[in-house]
């Protein structure tokens, strides 16, 4: 499975990789905002998890665009926190 996270606390990221390869997920962690947006960066992922209490407004917009119209999963979060990163991978992965 694959996922994108985007937004988060930037001092986890490697926490949620962790946790992310634990479910066998390919992950890719965008924490603060890109350079040149997220156009053509986040791909086709099978779930986007959003960190809402971590990110702004147009980063969560821009992150939208790319993924509409395909079958991403979309889920909301306002916890950066391990847990509910891994509450969220119980409720779609088969580990």
């Amino acid at each position: 499975m694959s996922v994108v996270i985007v937004g988060g606390n930037e001092c986890m990221e490697s926490k949620y990789k962790e946790i992310c390869k634990r479910y066998k997920c390919d992950v890719k962690t965008f924490i603060k905002p890109v350079n040149g947006g997220l156009k053509n960066k986040i791909g086709n992922p099978d779930l986007m998890i959003f960190f809402t209490g971590y990110m702004s407004h147009k980063m969560a917009h821009c992150a939208m665009a790319e993924v509409k119209g395909g079958s991403t999963t979309v889920e909301r979060v306002k916890s950066a926190s391990a847990s509910s990163l891994q509450k969220i991978l119980e409720k779609y992965t088969k580990n």
